[in-house]
């Protein structure tokens, strides 16, 4: 599973070690050489898990963007983690639940409740 890019749809194999990783920084965080630049490019799609082979001399057609068993389209945008604050769900002034804990129960104040009355006399 990649850190770097979230929806990596293959995996490649670095001509130098000849290792599967999910993107460059990856193969750069383990392995303890540069990435060899190569012509040919080794993919291993992560939907049907089949691998296939591109070369990258020619040009880069809109057909080469998807998977040759699946046509699974593995060129996509990549989405790479942004750190963000925020609350999860709908508004809070609208649907206050979320906020609410639901452990502690709200015990209803009643001044016929003996509750803490050495405290309050004295």
């Amino acid at each position: 599973m990649c850190k770097h890019i979230l929806n990596a749809q293959v995996a490649i194999r670095a001509p130098c070690c000849k290792k599967w990783f999910d993107c460059p920084q990856c193969h750069a965080e383990n392995a303890n050489h540069e990435l060899r630049k190569t012509n040919e490019m080794i993919f291993m799609c992560k939907k049907c898990r089949k691998a296939f082979r591109k070369d990258m001399t020619d040009t880069y057609e809109e057909a080469d963007e998807y998977c040759p068993h699946c046509d699974n389209h593995y060129v996509v945008e990549a989405k790479t983690p942004v750190a963000a604050l925020g609350v999860e769900g709908e508004d809070a002034r609208v649907d206050n639940r979320m906020i609410k804990d639901d452990r502690v129960k709200n015990v209803p104040q009643s001044a016929f409740v003996e509750t803490d009355i050495d405290a309050r006399l004295g």
